[in-house]
């Protein structure tokens, strides 16, 4: 892990505990690696509850409630199953805020409408809000999208545990 990555951590680690608060991750494309950054800080139990590699559809469903339909409707890839995921994994993990990833990190997999590159982000608070992002990275390549999503999900949960 490079030190921007463990920097940003530790800011999201310090945030929640400065709260007394505790997080959850529901992952797709990055496949544990936002949990696996928090984690490498020492302590992090304190604050990081669970993880959920969720790479199958079948995964989403049955580990986040992720319903067929929004699958169906959507596609694995879409603003409806990122929100979908990290309510799941709110309600799942009993936690304050969760935040969930899915996207395309390639080298193949993409198409004109959601191309190599395309990740939805959300992040939702046990206070009942849900902020979703989507990035268009482009295709740097499969692990510079995978280290810029962790990187976006980690800014999406400091901003959880903001004031």
């Amino acid at each position: 892990m490079n030190d921007e990555t463990y920097a940003r951590a530790v800011a999201v680690l310090e945030a929640f505990r400065a709260r007394g608060q505790t997080l959850a991750t529901a992952e797709s494309c990055t496949g544990g690696l936002v949990a696996g950054a928090l984690t490498e800080v020492p302590g992090s139990s304190d604050v990081v509850d669970r993880g959920f590699v969720t790479y199958s559809n079948a995964a989403k469903m049955a580990m986040l409630g992720v319903p067929e339909a929004t699958l169906a409707a959507h596609g694995a890839v879409s603003e409806a199953t990122a929100r979908a995921m990290a309510v799941g994994a709110l309600n799942a993990a009993g936690v304050d805020a969760a935040v969930a990833i899915t996207g395309i990190a390639g080298p193949g997999g993409g198409s004109a409408e959601k191309p190599v590159g395309l990740v939805h982000f959300a992040c939702a608070r046990r206070d009942g809000t849900v902020e979703h992002r989507e990035k268009r990275f482009g295709d740097p390549g499969r692990t510079e999208i995978r280290r810029l999503a962790v990187l976006e999900a980690l800014d999406l949960l400091a901003r959880a545990a903001a004031p």
